[in-house]
Parts: structure tokens; C-alpha cells; sequence
């Protein structure tokens, strides 16, 4: 088991954990949560060995062998696919160790490594590889492409892939969601509750914990509290904790009352619609959940807009895309005051190439663009972040806004959103991802807009960000559309969903349980290409083995031919040696050289038959492992099926 005792660490001047005390055991999955800086990823660092305890250790077993995810990725023109082959370092050691037995001629080294690749699934492992592309989001063929050739969030999924294909006793991953769709997020949650090893996940996606751990670690106030079950279990037992302290308990009363009022309001309105009803489930929820976070720093709602027209945008059979690459055809809709859109789609359908045209940042290819004379939209994209002014605080990009307005009114409203006293005079350079985001929204939120285009509003947000947002949004009476592998956010704020698929763009009859539904129905429709490509596999694997049997075959059937002549003049030395005659003084020169004779075929004997048994034992084990190999085969091609279905 993983031991913690009395665990103190910093980083820098910083004191993060202070005597923190407690056991995890094989085949856990621990979610790591917490505020942002509170030292999940240090924490993650600490158990890599790249950082050491102040006080206290940290107990591994010695046998563990751990896997995390390297932060840099090396600009190589290497395949993706071997980078990824590259994490098993067992199966790189075997195939360098083979190609220089290969090389010697040995024989005897080549089989043994055979049995040894086949006992670790070497034949399969390309295979395997590219299962773990494809269910990143990888396209058939794009293995194939050198590394240097993907963007950095593309490298991101590529050094995913690779820690996924190491072997590993406990398996560490920090936010390995944030670069993902929602396809490959739900593809990584079936592969992770397959896992075997211990897990430590820092996530700050909810509905992801929930579907994958069983423990959650919590960072609060320099302490690690270790909870059973997963997050919404966690959400419930701090729930009853903090209810026990009078100023929460009336806080939290506050908290229902608001979130139940948001309720009603739904209720009121709210269709038979599947997705309606799914939203209904999700606020419902959502007051059971408040009471986890009364203690949250953040605290901000959306203005009334200064008008809400109706429609404030319209499409007319718009085409989109970019130069030389049309992306989506014959687009038509129409967003009216209220609307809660959530765009579904794989990565690469056009999700954001639809918001940027709706944004207007991107001109359509043909159509109309028809926007209400008092539409004001606010867009968040990622790239917005890299376009804040760096040099200025917070607070100096408020008061660019909206010169009007005093320094203490900024304050109180940036304080909403994490920037209080020091922070909001703070410059945005050293700010971290999730700082940018909040200001980001902060800004587009003031700006009171009535129509909400949000690319991956979440990503860099911490739980308690997420949630407040989410909450937020229920009091918007404009327009909303997202984009966001979120789902917990998805469910809260959505009251349909549209889906972008093969250039066109249009209403999809469910929620997001019948678009994961969905999506393994396609998965299944698809060819099996990673089982063929895996049974093509056997079929080389077999033939490898029996290459690989043939020296060994024909090296037993030596040494059989060679033990049968050393047993015949064993056995012709015998009947010699019974005769009176050859110990008579005349013949004791034959007697000795005879005596010498039967000694060195019996040394030759025993040399040859340890020889033969040796042979013997290496192609048993070749077999053996083939025969493995069969069954892993069929393992793995029923575990790709019930992870599609998963």
C-alpha cells in the first residue's frame, strides 16, 4: 500500500500540507481536489520524486511502478505511434535486447526473448497503441504523423496516450481532461474505470470523478482529509460538517432558498422534453449540492441585459469554414431571448467554427448573418486569455471598460470572482490559467451581454469557480450557446442540445446520457479496425514464432540425433567393459583407454541431454506463450467491445 506519515511539505516559502497521515491500497482511484494553488499538482510532484517532504515520508513500494504524464514533449520527427509505443519501456528494452541477439545469430537468446515479448503482449502492443489514439481523438492514418506536426494540445492527448500505454502499479494524472472533447472524455472515463492500479486524478470535472473514483483526497487549509465514495458522497458528508457550525448552517439555508427559487422558475416552464427533464434532475441536484459550498471565495450573478430582442441573431443557410476548407453547409437557426443551447459533436465537426461564426469573428463563406439592432454579445474563447493585457492588473481592465465607474465598485465586483485586496492590482502576467479564465468571464459578465457564445468556458476553472459559474447562469435571461466537455455544467444550464456532424448542424432528440448512448452505437457501427489490425497481428506473431521455433526445432532434433550415437557408444562401451578378457595384464592398455572413453561419453551425455532440456524448456515456453496470447487476444478484442460500451 501507498503510506503517508506525518507528511509535511512546501513549495518555496509556501507551507502547503502540515502532518498529514493515511493509507491508500492497491486498485484505489483517489480524486484530488481542492481550491487552485493548494498543492494537488505539488502533491503529484512529491509522489514522482521531483519534490521531498519537509517532515513525515511518503511510503512506495519499492515493486510499484509509476506512470505520469511528462510535462514537456520533445519536438520530434518521430511517429506518433512509436512515441506512444516509447511509454512501454519494458516492451523497448525486450525489442533492443532481441535486435541484438538478431544480430549475434543467437538462437537460443531470440527464443527467449520471443516468449518474453509474447508474455508481455508485444504483439498486440502496436495495436493497443493505436486504440488508445483513436479513443483520444486521433484520426485513422494521423499515427503516422510525426509529433512535431500537432499543436500543443494535440501533443498533450500524445503524452496522455503514451503514460496510458505504460505499465504501472499507480497511475497519476493531473487534469487529463482539459485538452479533451467530449468524445474522447468519455472514452478516457471507461478507460480508467477499467484500470487495474491505484489512481491518483486531480479533476476539476465532477461528473468525471463521480464516474471514476472511489475516494476523494481533499485539500483544506494545509490538511489532507481523505473521504469514501466518490465526489458527490464528499459533497454530502462536508455538507452535514459544515451544517454543524451555526454561521454556515444559516448561509446554507440562504443557498437553498436561492438555488430552490431557480427550480420553481424551471418547473414553471419546463417541457416533457427529454433534455428539459434532464435539467430539472440536474437543479434538483443542484440544491442538495450548495450547501458543499458556502465557503466558496466566489460570488457573482448576470445583470439584466439592457434589452433583449427577439431573435437576437439568425443564420440563413450559412456556410462556414476557412480558406480552401469549408466546414459546415447550409446552416439555418434562429437564438431567441432564453434559449440554452449545448453544441454536441466530435472533435474537429465545427463546434467552435459555429461559435465564431455567431461571434462574428469569423465571416461566413455564403448565407446571412442577421444580428438584432441591440445584440451584445459576450465571447469567451481560450485565445482570449492570451489577450489580456499582461502589464495591467485585473482591476485596470475594469476600469478601461467602464471609465465611469469607481475603483470600489470594481473591487467588490472582481472580489466576486477570487480578486480581492492585493489580487485585483496584481499584473495578469504571473496570473495562472485559471486566474486568466476567471477574469476573462469577470469582464465579459460586466458588460451585461445578452446573447453568451462560450467555447470551454471550464477549462483551468477549479470545482468551486464551476460551480458558482454554473449556478450564475441559471439567473441569465438572454441567449446561451457552449461548447464544454463539462457535462456537470452541460446538465445545469442546457435545455437542448444541437449536433454538429458531417457539415451540418441540427437538433439532437435527447440528453447527454442518449448522446453517450449515441456515441458507442457509432463506435460499434464502425469497422473493427484496431481488432483486424490486432488479428493481423496474430497472424505475424504467429509467423515470428514459428520462425522463431524452426532454429529451436531443428537445434532439438540435433541433439536428439547426437544423445541416440552417444547412448549407442555407451551402451557398445558397456558390453566391452563386461568382457573378462580386456582385464587381463595384456590388455590393460585397452582397459584404461576404454575406462577413459566411457568417462568422456558420459560427461558428454549429461552435457547433451542438459542441452536438450534446455531446448526442450524454450520451445515449451514459446508455446506457452502463444497459446497466452490467443486468449489475451480474445481478452482484449471483448475489452475494446465493453469499453465502446462503456
Amino acid at each position: 500500500m501507498l503510506q503517508f506519515k506525518d507528511l509535511t511539505f512546501s513549495r518555496g516559502p509556501n507551507r502547503l500540507v502540515e502532518g498529514a497521515s493515511f493509507n491508500l491500497y492497491p486498485g484505489q482511484k483517489v480524486g484530488l481536489v481542492g481550491t487552485n494553488g493548494c498543492g494537488k499538482s505539488s502533491l503529484l510532484a512529491l509522489l514522482c520524486g521531483e519534490l521531498h517532504p519537509d517532515r513525515g515520508e511518503v511510503i512506495i513500494p519499492p515493486a510499484w511502478e509509476i506512470a505520469y504524464v511528462a510535462q514537456h514533449i520533445p519536438a520530434t520527427d518521430q511517429p506518433a505511434i512509436e512515441f506512444v509505443l516509447d511509454g512501454d519501456h519494458r516492451l523497448r528494452q525486450l525489442q533492443t535486447a532481441l535486435s541484438l541477439a538478431q544480430a549475434r545469430n543467437d538462437s537460443m537468446r531470440q527464443a527467449e526473448l520471443h516468449g518474453r515479448l509474447e508474455a508481455i503482449g508485444a504483439y498486440t502492443a502496436a495495436s493497443r497503441a493505436a486504440c488508445l489514439l483513436h479513443g483520444l481523438g486521433f484520426a485513422p492514418g494521423d499515427e503516422q504523423r510525426p509529433v512535431s506536426s500537432y499543436s500543443g494540445g494535440w501533443k498533450r492527448r500524445l503524452a496522455l496516450a503514451r503514460t496510458l500505454m505504460t505499465p504501472s502499479d499507480l497511475l497519476l494524472l493531473d487534469e487529463p481532461t482539459n485538452h479533451l472533447d467530449l468524445d474522447a472524455l468519455v472514452w478516457l472515463e471507461g478507460w480508467l474505470k477499467s484500470y487495474t492500479g491505484t489512481l491518483i486524478l486531480v479533476s476539476h470535472d465532477r461528473d468525471f470523478l463521480d464516474a471514476v473514483v472511489d475516494r476523494i483526497l481533499h485539500f483544506d487549509q494545509k490538511r489532507l482529509t481523505l473521504y469514501p465514495g466518490n465526489y458527490s458522497a464528499f459533497e454530502r458528508i462536508r455538507a452535514e460538517r459544515l451544517a454543524q457550525q451555526k454561521a454556515a448552517c444559516v448561509q446554507q439555508q440562504r443557498e437553498i432558498a436561492r438555488v430552490q427559487r431557480f427550480i420553481e422558475h424551471f418547473r414553471a416552464k419546463a417541457t416533457k422534453a427529454r433534455q428539459a427533464q434532464s435539467r430539472l434532475k440536474a437543479l434538483e441536484r443542484l440544491a442538495l449540492i450548495a450547501p458543499a459550498h458556502v465557503d466558496s471565495p466566489f460570488r457573482f450573478e448576470f445583470a439584466q441585459p439592457a434589452a433583449l430582442p427577439n431573435p437576437l441573431l439568425r443564420l440563413e443557410q450559412a456556410a462556414l469554414g476557412y480558406p480552401g476548407r469549408p466546414v459546415l453547409a447550409g446552416v439555418s437557426l434562429s437564438l431567441a431571448p432564453g434559449a440554452r443551447i449545448g453544441l454536441l459533436g466530435r472533435n474537429g465537426a465545427g463546434k467552435s467554427t459555429l461559435i465564431k461564426g455567431l461571434a462574428g469573428v469569423l465571416p461566413l463563406h455564403s448565407g446571412r448573418r442577421l444580428c438584432a439592432q441591440a445584440l451584445g454579445i459576450g465571447y469567451f474563447a481560450q485565445h482570449q486569455l492570451d489577450q489580456l493585457d499582461p502589464n495591467s492588473s485585473p482591476l485596470d481592465h475594469l476600469l478601461r471598460l467602464d471609465p465611469k465607474v469607481t475603483e470600489q465598485q470594481v473591487r467588490d465586483y472582481l472580489g466576486g470572482f477570487g480578486f480581492s485586496s492585493e489580487r485585483a492590482l496584481t499584473p495578469v502576467a504571473p496570473l495562472s490559467g485559471g486566474e486568466k479564465a476567471r477574469l476573462a468571464l469577470a469582464l465579459i459578465i460586466w458588460q451585461r451581454p445578452n446573447l453568451l457564445l462560450l467555447d470551454e468556458p471550464t477549462n483551468h476553472l477549479d470545482l468551486e469557480m464551476r460551480e458558482a459559474l454554473a449556478e450564475a447562469l441559471q439567473g441569465f435571461t438572454g441567449a446561451l450557446i457552449t461548447v464544454s466537455h463539462d457535462r456537470h455544467l452541460l446538465r445545469l444550464v442546457c435545455d437542448e442540445f444541437w449536433l454538429v456532424e458531417g457539415g451540418q448542424v441540427g437538433p439532437f432528440a435527447g440528453d447527454l446520457d442518449d448522446y453517450a448512448a449515441w456515441l458507442t452505437k457509432r463506435e460499434l457501427s464502425r469497422p473493427a479496425r484496431p481488432v483486424v489490425h490486432q488479428r493481423r497481428e496474430q497472424r505475424r506473431q504467429a509467423a515470428a514464432m514459428r520462425q522463431a521455433l524452426q532454429p529451436l526445432r531443428k537445434r532439438e532434433q540435433d541433439l536428439e540425433q547426437r544423445l541416440s550415437a552417444l547412448n549407442q557408444r555407451r551402451l557398445a562401451l558397456e558390453r566391452e567393459l563386461a568382457d573378462p578378457k580386456l582385464y587381463e595384464p595384456a590388455t590393460k592398455g585397452i582397459l584404461l583407454a576404454r575406462l577413459a572413453e566411457q568417462r568422456q561419453i558420459q560427461a558428454e551425455i549429461l552435457e547433451t541431454e542438459a542441452a536438450w532440456l534446455e531446448v526442450g524448456e524454450a520451445i515449451e515456453q514459446l508455446q506457452a506463450a502463444t497459446d497466452g496470447s490467443r486468449s489475451t487476444a480474445q481478452a482484449d478484442a471483448h475489452q475494446l467491445g465493453s469499453a465502446s460500451a462503456e
